[in-house]
């Protein structure tokens, strides 16, 4: 009789695990990727984080998603005025790449307040590496 304990299964357990993990993890974010802006002074928005939270993102081609599917800019009032009717807050979050076209952006909002948008919110990434430049340079006076 052996007296060791037998981690094989233990292992085979954690493997699959992890990879359930790593399948999954893509799978929970929110919208399309894209490379945002990064800000020195960025506003937390816990609420663009929320199952319904609407989310609309322009990529770095100026390609326009709802959510993860893929539509014109001219389309976008009318699902989202679609997604708005019953809702208290009339918010909607945007989501773009650093390096698309102004223009693009600017005819996304514009189609969100035809749609009847009361707010939009535009979501960055903090810059960490100037946050840090910033705390760790000599205050310095006139």
């Amino acid at each position: 009789m052996v007296a060791d304990i037998n981690v094989t299964p233990m292992v085979d357990v954690m493997l699959v695990m992890l990879i359930i993990f790593m399948v999954i993890t893509p799978m929970l974010t929110k919208g399309v990727q894209v490379e945002l802006v990064k800000t020195k002074n960025p506003i937390a928005m816990a609420d663009a984080d929320k199952e319904d939270a609407i989310l609309v993102s322009v990529t770095r081609n100026g390609e326009v998603f709802l959510g993860s599917t893929k539509m014109t800019a001219d389309s976008l009032p009318g699902k989202v005025k679609d997604l708005l009717t019953n809702r208290i807050s009339k918010i909607t979050y945007l989501k773009c790449d650093q390096r698309s076209r102004y223009e693009r952006v600017v005819e996304v909002v514009d189609n969100l307040r035809a749609a009847g948008v009361d707010q939009v919110g535009l979501l960055t990434e903090s810059d960490q590496k100037q946050q840090e430049a910033a705390a760790q340079a000599p205050k310095q006076g006139i």
